[in-house]
């Protein structure tokens, strides 16, 4: 099959060239590697607040999401001078300068280079080592099924409320829910997973039946949901709130309000229907910057429960 031709997208000031447009990405409906750029464009906004300042790891699909999966930490030589990278080490003694979200531009050249999925850091470049984001990842087991996940939902809303803190809720893009809270960027990685641990605990004691906590996926009960605190780990990452995740139906992690989750249907959130979401409704999540939480509580709750920083 014959290269399509090259285009030329203006992203702002900035022109970003986008070889084989005509590319099939996603085989469901058809979508091409310029409709996932035309897709990203409508949610500019979005996106970038999402990534903004973070280092970001890349899922690339060089031939479609029925292809192979590269997970790209490092950008790589070539990268036009205007994007901007953030160097993080690894225990190994490496590193890597990973690019760092600062313009719509930069999504679209990651797209350009047949990036489908944006997993940031949750932590921001002017301190990689303290984050800024605690990460409530509600995971379904495969015998639990999403009634459980809204139910769970609603209990996680009534303990962020007790506690004074605004959760931001968004779907996974797979079959559970996540929930983001900015935090005071006070404490490392091992004090945030111990907090994340500290609450999803909490969780547990509240719903025994639906909730567990334990780490080991081949000791878990298949029929409950899994509150993965371990997503606050250094190096872990998740999808961020409007990416696009890569499978077939291009379905889109999408932020959403806590009201509608009880009538949620995640699978309708795709690269077709989120830019007119967004267009109507705007970014749902433009206020969570305004208020940076503290975890003292959620440590103390830590510290009462005998949870080690480094321990299940």
């Amino acid at each position: 099959m014959a290269k399509s031709s090259a285009v030329e997208i203006e992203v702002g000031d900035r022109t970003v060239r986008v070889s084989n447009p005509d590319r099939v990405y996603f085989p469901a409906r058809g979508e091409t590697k310029l409709d996932l750029v035309r897709y990203y464009l409508a949610v500019g906004d979005g996106i970038v607040r999402a990534l903004r300042e973070r280092p970001c790891m890349l899922h690339r699909f060089p031939s479609g999401v029925s292809g192979e999966k590269v997970h790209q930490k490092r950008v790589p030589n070539g990268a036009p001078e205007w994007l901007q990278t953030v160097r993080v080490d690894f225990p190994s003694g490496r590193h890597a300068y990973e690019l760092c979200v600062t313009h719509p531009a930069d999504v679209i050249w990651a797209v350009q280079m047949s990036t489908v999925e944006f997993h940031p850091w949750n932590s921001r470049r002017a301190d990689t080592e303290r984050p800024d984001e605690w990460r409530i990842d509600l995971d379904p087991m495969p015998d639990c099924p999403f009634s459980t996940v809204r139910k769970v939902a609603g209990t996680v809303r009534e303990i962020l409320d007790e506690l004074g803190i605004t959760g931001w809720p968004k779907t996974s893009g797979g079959h559970g829910l996540h929930v983001y809270v900015r935090i005071e960027p006070r404490w490392g990685f091992q004090e945030v997973r111990r907090a994340a641990l500290a609450f999803a605990r909490e969780v547990e004691r509240r719903m025994p039946d639906e909730v567990t906590t334990t780490w080991w996926r081949k000791d878990r009960d298949p029929s409950k949901l899994f509150v993965d605190y371990n997503q606050n780990a250094r190096d872990h990452t998740i999808a961020s709130a409007y990416s696009v995740r890569g499978v077939p139906e291009a379905v889109v992690s999408t932020p959403i309000t806590w009201d509608e989750i009880d009538d949620v249907e995640p699978r309708d959130f795709t690269i077709a229907t989120v830019p007119a979401r967004f267009a109507e409704l705007g970014d749902l999540h433009a206020g969570i910057d305004d208020t940076k939480y503290s975890l003292d509580t959620l440590l103390e709750w830590a510290d009462r429960d005998g949870l080690e920083a480094d321990a299940d």
